[in-house]
């Protein structure tokens, strides 16, 4: 059942209007009065129903808890923790008078996400992208991929294996299946036998270790087959049987191959890094202005596409999320191959024409130079705004966690603008780092 915001206000901290008592200088708060959550209310509140069910959370305050954790680089769970005792948060989320109890379970942050879906989610990033006008509707943009990894383990063949038993042994006893064997004691010593993968004289024993593993696997596959009712093995587990049998069939050299059980669509992506040479999860292309670095347009791709493959989808997405069209994109040596892509001049890094003026030759290598200020916002998305590691479940949850990063990206600009806006230079001289 849908809910409506509280309008009342309270007079002081204890008791009467809670924005009276804080700094209405804020940059939070002032960012909280240029967000459009009216907006957000009347598109959102279609997912509800007006009579039916238990009361539901204001449509504000878990928009703002949304944007609050990528902002902030938060879990669910902590950033419900800080609401309760930041009272900026607070307000920021709409709220008149100071709470002492916490806004929801953090569960319910996951339930927002799934009742919006990626298209709610692709809205409040285009909010991220309007607040900032014609700054965002530069005719040159930057462009360039990076791969969102997953909350995976390093995948490896005995990793899969293991788990696949452990998987088949919990289904038996969930079902009063009796086993001739669980294996759980052989499982450990081969473990441990698998150690020595990479050790010269040990490496035949640690095959051999591995091939006993998949063995296993096929012997508790087949016997839960003959075993399970009819009705439980073809509505519940024909699905994971086949996947399980395929993890054990794959060989290193295969294409397609399955890095994780409960992420299938994970796959790896060869970036060149010496410190990292692989990398698991979903490539993601990301498009951002060359002058003002604002993230325009993000896209996660399913597939690991080659980046000159990924530019007809990024561009779309800029034209969609700005409504207005790139007239030429500056990228790098990897997406050589395309000079024009429906419409938009392709310019990458390369020797000069001798048909070029020396005007035309500097533009195009100061260009090509300025394109490397994408690389620190990449890092940034990372670091600071949850884009490093995602915890969101499949392809929708690649979407949406690099639809909120992207929005963070853009209100921190929006919050750093404001914060020198308002902030007089004299109050700066007196910070000791101006001294």
């Amino acid at each position: 059942m849908l809910r409506n915001s509280s309008t009342i206000h309270q007079p002081n901290l204890f008791g009467t209007d809670l924005l009276m008592q804080l700094d209405p200088g804020d940059p939070l708060l002032k960012l909280a009065s240029a967000i459009p959550w009216q907006e957000f209310e009347e598109s959102f509140s279609i997912h509800y129903t007006a009579a039916t069910g238990a009361p539901s959370k204001p449509i504000r305050l878990m928009v703002g808890l949304l944007v609050l954790k990528q902002l902030e680089n938060l879990s669910d769970e902590a950033v419900v923790l800080q609401w309760k005792r930041n009272p900026y948060y607070q307000a920021f989320c709409g709220m008149k008078e100071f709470q002492r109890r916490f806004p929801c379970h953090s569960t319910e942050l996951v339930h927002f996400r799934k009742r919006i879906g990626a298209e709610g989610v692709e809205r409040i990033f285009r909010m991220s992208v309007g607040l900032h006008g014609r700054a965002a509707l530069e005719d040159t943009v930057h462009i360039d991929t990076t791969v969102q990894e997953k909350n995976i383990t390093y995948p490896t063949d005995s990793k899969l294996a293991i788990r696949i038993i452990n998987r088949l042994n919990k289904i038996g006893k969930a079902h009063g299946v009796s086993q001739r064997r669980t294996f759980v004691k052989e499982v450990k010593s081969l473990r441990l036998a698998i150690r020595h993968f990479r050790h010269v004289t040990k490496r035949a024993k640690a095959k051999r270790a591995l091939k006993r593993l998949r063995t296993i696997a096929g012997i508790l596959i087949r016997e839960l087959r003959r075993e399970l009712p009819q009705h439980c093995l073809f509505e519940r587990y024909q699905k994971d049987f086949l996947l399980y049998e395929r993890v054990l069939a794959q060989q290193p050299k295969d294409k397609n191959k399955i890095y994780s059980l409960h992420e299938p669509q994970v796959y790896c992506v060869a970036k060149g890094k010496d410190h990292k040479q692989y990398e698991y999860g979903s490539k993601a292309s990301i498009a951002s202005t060359a002058q003002g670095n604002l993230i325009v347009g993000v896209v996660s791709h399913e597939q690991n596409r080659h980046d000159s493959h990924t530019l007809p989808e990024i561009l779309r997405h800029v034209e969609a999320s700005r409504g207005k069209t790139v007239k030429q994109a500056v990228c790098d040596r990897g997406y050589r191959g395309k000079h024009e892509v429906n419409g938009t001049r392709i310019i990458l890094p390369g020797k000069a024409l001798k048909r070029d003026s020396r005007y035309q030759k500097d533009k195009k290598r100061k260009q090509c130079r300025r394109r490397a200020a994408i690389e620190p916002v990449i890092g940034h998305l990372k670091s600071d705004y949850r884009l490093a590691r995602n915890f969101l479940k499949g392809t929708i949850g690649d979407r949406i966690n690099l639809l909120m990063a992207a929005c963070a990206w853009n209100l921190k600009q929006w919050l750093l603008a404001i914060f020198w806006l308002f902030i007089p230079w004299r109050k700066l001289q007196n910070l000791p780092i101006f001294r």
